[in-house]
Protein backbone atom coordinates (compact mmCIF):
# COMPACT_ATOMS: atom_id res chain seq x y z
CA UNK A 1 0.00 0.00 0.00
CA UNK A 2 1.14 3.53 -0.48
CA UNK A 3 -0.11 7.19 0.70
CA UNK A 4 -2.29 7.71 -2.47
CA UNK A 5 -4.10 4.73 -2.17
CA UNK A 6 -4.81 5.31 1.53
CA UNK A 7 -5.80 8.64 0.33
CA UNK A 8 -8.31 7.39 -2.45
CA UNK A 9 -9.93 4.50 0.13
CA UNK A 10 -10.40 7.15 2.71
CA UNK A 11 -12.21 9.50 -0.27
CA UNK A 12 -14.38 6.01 -1.26
CA UNK A 13 -15.43 5.16 2.26
CA UNK A 14 -16.08 8.75 3.11
CA UNK A 15 -17.97 9.48 -0.08
CA UNK A 16 -20.17 6.36 0.18
CA UNK A 17 -19.75 5.61 -3.44
CA UNK A 18 -16.86 5.07 -6.00
CA UNK A 19 -18.70 7.58 -8.40
CA UNK A 20 -18.77 10.57 -6.22
CA UNK A 21 -15.35 9.58 -4.55
CA UNK A 22 -14.11 9.92 -8.43
CA UNK A 23 -15.71 13.54 -8.58
CA UNK A 24 -14.35 14.47 -5.19
CA UNK A 25 -10.97 13.11 -6.02
CA UNK A 26 -11.03 13.77 -9.45
CA UNK A 27 -9.98 10.43 -10.70
CA UNK A 28 -11.32 8.05 -13.48
CA UNK A 29 -13.76 5.75 -11.43
CA UNK A 30 -12.23 2.57 -13.08
CA UNK A 31 -8.86 3.65 -11.55
CA UNK A 32 -10.41 3.89 -7.85
CA UNK A 33 -11.92 0.68 -8.00
CA UNK A 34 -8.74 -1.44 -9.60
CA UNK A 35 -6.88 0.61 -6.69
CA UNK A 36 -9.15 -0.81 -3.95
CA UNK A 37 -8.77 -4.27 -5.84
CA UNK A 38 -5.11 -3.86 -5.59
CA UNK A 39 -5.29 -3.02 -1.97
CA UNK A 40 -7.17 -6.34 -1.56
CA UNK A 41 -5.32 -8.80 -2.99
CA UNK A 42 -2.17 -7.66 -1.40
CA UNK A 43 -3.66 -7.77 2.13
CA UNK A 44 -6.43 -11.20 1.08
CA UNK A 45 -9.33 -9.02 2.93
CA UNK A 46 -12.24 -7.75 1.23
CA UNK A 47 -12.41 -4.13 2.40
CA UNK A 48 -15.77 -3.20 0.85
CA UNK A 49 -19.18 -4.50 0.55
CA UNK A 50 -20.17 -3.07 -3.10
CA UNK A 51 -24.15 -2.44 -3.68
CA UNK A 52 -26.13 -0.83 -6.14
CA UNK A 53 -26.55 1.76 -3.12
CA UNK A 54 -23.09 2.21 -2.55
CA UNK A 55 -20.06 1.42 -0.60
CA UNK A 56 -19.33 0.17 3.44
CA UNK A 57 -16.96 -0.81 4.60
CA UNK A 58 -15.79 -4.03 6.01
CA UNK A 59 -14.92 -5.23 9.61
CA UNK A 60 -11.10 -5.32 8.22
CA UNK A 61 -12.21 -2.05 5.85
CA UNK A 62 -12.76 -0.43 9.22
CA UNK A 63 -9.51 -1.17 10.77
CA UNK A 64 -7.90 -0.44 7.96
CA UNK A 65 -9.91 3.24 7.81
CA UNK A 66 -8.97 3.77 11.35
CA UNK A 67 -4.99 3.46 10.45
CA UNK A 68 -5.20 5.11 7.47
CA UNK A 69 -6.91 8.31 8.74
CA UNK A 70 -3.90 8.21 11.63
CA UNK A 71 -1.16 7.60 8.86
CA UNK A 72 -2.72 10.13 6.58
CA UNK A 73 -2.73 12.60 9.59
CA UNK A 74 0.98 12.06 10.61
CA UNK A 75 1.79 12.73 6.87
CA UNK A 76 -0.11 16.12 6.58
CA UNK A 77 0.89 17.34 10.92
CA UNK A 78 5.08 16.11 9.17
CA UNK A 79 4.74 17.69 5.87
CA UNK A 80 3.67 20.93 7.72
CA UNK A 81 6.60 20.86 10.68
CA UNK A 82 9.10 20.54 8.12
CA UNK A 83 8.18 22.90 5.44
CA UNK A 84 6.97 25.38 7.63
CA UNK A 85 6.72 24.81 11.12
CA UNK A 86 7.27 28.75 12.20
CA UNK A 87 5.17 29.21 9.65
CA UNK A 88 1.85 31.05 10.18
CA UNK A 89 -0.54 28.55 11.12
CA UNK A 90 -2.91 27.09 8.14
CA UNK A 91 -5.28 24.19 7.24
CA UNK A 92 -8.66 22.77 8.25
CA UNK A 93 -9.11 22.29 11.59
CA UNK A 94 -12.81 20.13 13.10
CA UNK A 95 -13.93 20.92 16.50
CA UNK A 96 -16.71 19.05 18.17
CA UNK A 97 -18.89 20.86 20.75
CA UNK A 98 -22.02 20.07 22.86
CA UNK A 99 -24.70 22.37 22.31
CA UNK A 100 -24.61 24.27 25.56
CA UNK A 101 -20.93 24.88 24.72
CA UNK A 102 -21.72 25.81 21.19
CA UNK A 103 -23.98 28.27 22.32
CA UNK A 104 -21.40 30.13 24.51
CA UNK A 105 -18.16 30.50 22.15
CA UNK A 106 -19.22 29.22 18.86
CA UNK A 107 -19.16 32.74 17.60
CA UNK A 108 -16.39 34.59 19.29
CA UNK A 109 -14.10 31.50 18.49
CA UNK A 110 -14.90 31.79 14.80
CA UNK A 111 -14.56 35.43 14.44
CA UNK A 112 -11.67 35.31 16.68
CA UNK A 113 -9.74 32.74 14.64
CA UNK A 114 -10.89 33.92 11.43
CA UNK A 115 -8.34 37.58 12.76
CA UNK A 116 -6.00 35.81 13.99
CA UNK A 117 -5.67 32.88 11.83
CA UNK A 118 -6.97 33.65 8.24
CA UNK A 119 -5.38 30.59 7.04
CA UNK A 120 -7.07 28.07 8.91
CA UNK A 121 -10.21 26.94 7.93
CA UNK A 122 -12.55 25.74 11.15
CA UNK A 123 -15.35 23.43 10.63
CA UNK A 124 -17.66 23.28 13.85
CA UNK A 125 -19.20 19.82 14.27
CA UNK A 126 -22.74 20.18 17.38
CA UNK A 127 -24.12 17.12 19.29
CA UNK A 128 -24.05 15.69 22.51
CA UNK A 129 -20.78 14.82 24.54
CA UNK A 130 -21.00 10.75 23.82
CA UNK A 131 -20.88 12.17 20.32
CA UNK A 132 -18.14 13.96 20.68
CA UNK A 133 -16.44 11.54 22.36
CA UNK A 134 -17.52 8.71 19.48
CA UNK A 135 -15.99 11.19 16.79
CA UNK A 136 -12.49 11.95 18.78
CA UNK A 137 -12.05 8.31 18.92
CA UNK A 138 -12.74 7.64 15.34
CA UNK A 139 -10.70 10.55 14.07
CA UNK A 140 -13.31 12.28 12.17
CA UNK A 141 -12.26 15.72 14.65
CA UNK A 142 -8.99 17.29 15.41
CA UNK A 143 -10.47 19.19 19.27
CA UNK A 144 -13.34 18.11 21.38
CA UNK A 145 -15.18 19.63 24.41
CA UNK A 146 -16.23 16.68 26.99
CA UNK A 147 -17.75 16.80 30.77
CA UNK A 148 -16.25 13.77 31.68
CA UNK A 149 -12.88 12.69 32.81
CA UNK A 150 -11.58 10.45 29.47
CA UNK A 151 -9.57 7.43 30.78
CA UNK A 152 -8.78 6.60 26.94
CA UNK A 153 -5.04 6.38 26.47
CA UNK A 154 -5.58 7.36 23.02
CA UNK A 155 -6.84 11.12 24.11
CA UNK A 156 -5.16 13.70 25.87
CA UNK A 157 -7.61 16.01 28.25
CA UNK A 158 -7.04 19.45 30.12
CA UNK A 159 -9.43 20.64 32.70
CA UNK A 160 -10.72 23.34 32.00
CA UNK A 161 -13.30 24.83 34.63
CA UNK A 162 -16.31 23.74 36.98
CA UNK A 163 -19.69 24.73 36.41
CA UNK A 164 -23.15 24.31 38.81
CA UNK A 165 -25.62 22.00 37.63
CA UNK A 166 -29.56 23.39 38.53
CA UNK A 167 -33.21 21.98 38.69
CA UNK A 168 -34.99 23.97 36.18
CA UNK A 169 -38.99 23.64 35.73
CA UNK A 170 -41.70 26.18 34.21
CA UNK A 171 -42.78 29.30 36.17
CA UNK A 172 -46.23 27.67 36.80
CA UNK A 173 -45.84 25.29 39.46
CA UNK A 174 -46.13 21.90 38.58
CA UNK A 175 -47.57 18.91 40.89
CA UNK A 176 -45.27 17.86 42.65
CA UNK A 177 -43.55 21.11 43.36
CA UNK A 178 -39.75 20.66 44.46
CA UNK A 179 -39.08 20.50 48.43
CA UNK A 180 -36.66 22.97 49.33
CA UNK A 181 -34.45 22.74 52.44
CA UNK A 182 -32.34 25.38 52.85
CA UNK A 183 -31.97 26.94 49.79
CA UNK A 184 -31.74 23.82 47.38
CA UNK A 185 -33.32 20.64 46.20
CA UNK A 186 -31.84 17.28 47.38
CA UNK A 187 -31.44 14.66 44.85
CA UNK A 188 -33.97 12.59 46.88
CA UNK A 189 -36.63 14.92 46.06
CA UNK A 190 -35.54 15.69 42.68
CA UNK A 191 -36.11 12.15 41.65
CA UNK A 192 -39.99 12.58 42.78
CA UNK A 193 -40.60 14.90 40.06
CA UNK A 194 -41.06 14.01 36.11
CA UNK A 195 -37.56 14.73 34.83
CA UNK A 196 -37.02 15.64 30.92
CA UNK A 197 -32.96 14.58 30.84
CA UNK A 198 -30.80 13.35 28.01
CA UNK A 199 -30.92 9.85 27.40
CA UNK A 200 -28.92 7.00 29.09
CA UNK A 201 -25.30 6.96 27.66
CA UNK A 202 -24.64 11.07 27.12
CA UNK A 203 -22.36 12.42 29.63
CA UNK A 204 -24.99 14.17 31.48
CA UNK A 205 -27.48 11.77 32.20
CA UNK A 206 -24.60 9.30 33.27
CA UNK A 207 -23.08 12.30 35.94
CA UNK A 208 -26.62 12.21 37.37
CA UNK A 209 -27.73 8.35 37.09
CA UNK A 210 -23.85 8.17 39.38
CA UNK A 211 -24.70 11.31 41.25
CA UNK A 212 -27.95 10.30 42.20
CA UNK A 213 -27.01 6.55 43.01
CA UNK A 214 -24.65 7.63 45.45
CA UNK A 215 -27.06 9.98 47.38
CA UNK A 216 -29.37 7.04 47.47
CA UNK A 217 -31.99 8.12 45.06
CA UNK A 218 -33.28 7.14 41.65
CA UNK A 219 -34.19 9.42 39.12
CA UNK A 220 -37.14 8.62 36.59
CA UNK A 221 -38.09 10.30 33.62
CA UNK A 222 -41.11 11.16 31.46
CA UNK A 223 -39.59 11.68 28.17
CA UNK A 224 -35.62 11.15 27.01
CA UNK A 225 -34.38 13.96 24.55
CA UNK A 226 -30.86 14.45 23.50
CA UNK A 227 -31.71 18.50 22.75
CA UNK A 228 -30.71 20.85 24.97
CA UNK A 229 -32.96 23.53 23.47
CA UNK A 230 -36.07 21.31 23.02
CA UNK A 231 -35.48 20.17 26.77
CA UNK A 232 -35.93 23.58 28.27
CA UNK A 233 -38.96 24.32 25.58
CA UNK A 234 -40.53 21.28 27.25
CA UNK A 235 -39.94 22.33 29.94
CA UNK A 236 -41.25 25.85 29.81
CA UNK A 237 -44.12 23.91 28.50
CA UNK A 238 -45.12 22.15 31.69
CA UNK A 239 -43.76 19.07 30.75
CA UNK A 240 -41.67 18.39 33.75
CA UNK A 241 -38.85 19.45 34.86
CA UNK A 242 -34.86 19.04 34.31
CA UNK A 243 -31.46 19.77 35.00
CA UNK A 244 -28.86 21.55 33.25
CA UNK A 245 -25.76 23.87 33.84
CA UNK A 246 -26.61 27.31 35.27
CA UNK A 247 -25.16 29.00 32.12
CA UNK A 248 -27.56 27.04 29.49
CA UNK A 249 -30.26 28.38 31.18
CA UNK A 250 -29.40 31.92 32.62
CA UNK A 251 -31.16 33.62 29.75
CA UNK A 252 -34.74 32.38 29.72
CA UNK A 253 -34.41 32.92 33.75
CA UNK A 254 -33.53 36.34 33.07
CA UNK A 255 -36.93 36.75 30.95
CA UNK A 256 -38.96 34.96 33.12
CA UNK A 257 -40.13 31.75 31.62
CA UNK A 258 -38.16 29.32 33.99
CA UNK A 259 -37.32 28.82 37.31
CA UNK A 260 -34.10 27.22 38.87
CA UNK A 261 -32.90 26.02 42.21
CA UNK A 262 -29.44 24.79 43.31
CA UNK A 263 -29.32 20.62 44.12
CA UNK A 264 -27.53 19.42 46.90
CA UNK A 265 -25.23 20.46 49.36
CA UNK A 266 -22.44 20.89 47.89
CA UNK A 267 -23.75 22.35 44.54
CA UNK A 268 -23.65 18.86 42.36
CA UNK A 269 -21.39 20.67 39.46
CA UNK A 270 -19.96 19.15 36.23
CA UNK A 271 -16.42 19.42 34.85
CA UNK A 272 -15.30 20.43 31.90
CA UNK A 273 -12.54 19.25 29.37
CA UNK A 274 -10.73 20.48 26.26
CA UNK A 275 -9.92 17.16 24.41
CA UNK A 276 -7.22 16.22 21.49
CA UNK A 277 -6.14 12.95 20.21
CA UNK A 278 -3.09 11.88 22.07
CA UNK A 279 -2.06 9.17 19.59
CA UNK A 280 -0.70 11.55 16.94
CA UNK A 281 0.71 15.26 16.87
CA UNK A 282 -1.02 18.11 16.67
CA UNK A 283 -0.92 20.32 13.77
CA UNK A 284 0.20 24.11 14.49
CA UNK A 285 -3.80 25.08 13.10
CA UNK A 286 -5.11 22.94 15.79
CA UNK A 287 -2.69 24.03 18.87
CA UNK A 288 -3.44 27.02 17.79
CA UNK A 289 -7.08 26.81 17.87
CA UNK A 290 -6.98 24.70 20.96
CA UNK A 291 -5.18 27.46 22.91
CA UNK A 292 -7.71 29.98 21.36
CA UNK A 293 -10.41 28.11 22.29
CA UNK A 294 -8.96 27.66 26.33
CA UNK A 295 -8.57 32.02 26.26
CA UNK A 296 -11.86 32.19 25.28
CA UNK A 297 -13.60 29.44 28.06
CA UNK A 298 -11.26 31.11 30.79
CA UNK A 299 -12.06 34.65 29.59
CA UNK A 300 -15.66 34.50 29.92
CA UNK A 301 -15.86 32.76 33.50
CA UNK A 302 -13.55 35.55 34.38
CA UNK A 303 -15.47 38.45 33.18
CA UNK A 304 -18.89 36.58 34.87
CA UNK A 305 -20.66 35.56 31.65
CA UNK A 306 -19.81 32.29 32.50
CA UNK A 307 -21.13 31.33 35.84
CA UNK A 308 -17.93 28.72 36.47
CA UNK A 309 -15.21 28.05 38.64
CA UNK A 310 -11.45 27.96 36.12
CA UNK A 311 -9.40 24.95 37.27
CA UNK A 312 -6.12 25.43 38.30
Amino acid sequence: MDLRQLRYFLGIVEAGSFSKAAQRLHVAQPALSQHVRNMELDLGVELLFRTPQGVTVTEAGETLLRHARAVLAQVAVAREEVIARQAEPEGEVRFGLPGTISERICVPLILEARRRFPKVKLRIAEAMSGFVLDWLREGKIDLGVLYRTVSDRRLGARLVLREDLCLLGPVAPLAPEPRLSKGHVSLAAVGALPLILPSPGHGLRDLLDESAAAAGAELSTVTDLDTYGQIKLLVEAGVGYSILPVAAVRREVDEGRLRTWPIGTPALTRDLHLVHPADRPLGNAVRAVEQLALTILQQQVRDGTWPATLAD
